[in-house]
C-alpha cells in the first residue's frame, strides 16, 4: 500500500517562497511518476506539476515559471518549491503518484484521474 504525506504549507505574504515536501511510503517510487495538483475554495482540483520518473518536468500554465517540481529518489520524496507566491497560489495542495508501466501521453499527467495514490493535502495560504 501506498502512502503519501505532504508537509511545508503555511501562511505567507505575497512575493515569498515556499517549498512542500512529499514523503512516499511504500515499494517502487522511482517506478511512479508524481504530482502535484491544488484545490482552492469551491473550485475544481486543478494540475500544478509532474515529473516522471526520469526527470521530466510539466507545469500548469498558472506556475510555470514561478514553481519547480522536483524528485530525490534516495529520500522516496518529491519537492514542489514555490517562488513569487500570489493570492491566486492559494489552495490545499495534494502530492499523488502515478505508477508508470507504458508511455501515455503527456496530457495523462496533468489529469487527477490518471494518479494512483493522493495524499490528504497541505494548505497554503497567500495574504497581503
Amino acid at each position: 500500500q501506498v502512502q503519501l504525506v505532504e508537509s511545508g504549507g503555511g501562511l505567507v505574504q505575497p512575493g515569498v517562497s515556499l517549498t512542500l515536501a512529499c514523503v512516499f511510503s511504500g515499494r517502487d517510487f522511482d517506478s511512479y511518476a508524481m504530482g502535484w495538483f491544488r484545490q482552492a475554495p469551491e473550485t475544481e482540483r486543478s494540475f500544478v506539476a509532474a515529473i516522471t520518473w526520469h526527470g521530466r518536468e510539466y507545469y500548469g500554465d498558472s506556475v510555470k515559471g514561478r514553481f519547480t517540481i522536483a524528485r530525490d529518489n534516495g529520500k522516496n520524496t518529491v519537492y514542489l518549491q514555490m517562488n513569487s507566491l500570489k493570492s491566486e497560489d492559494t489552495a490545499v495542495y495534494y502530492c499523488a503518484g502515478l505508477l508508470q508501466g507504458k508511455r501515455i501521453g503527456t496530457d495523462a499527467y496533468m489529469q487527477d484521474c490518471s494518479y494512483d495514490a493522493w495524499g490528504q493535502g497541505a494548505q497554503v495560504t497567500v495574504y497581503s
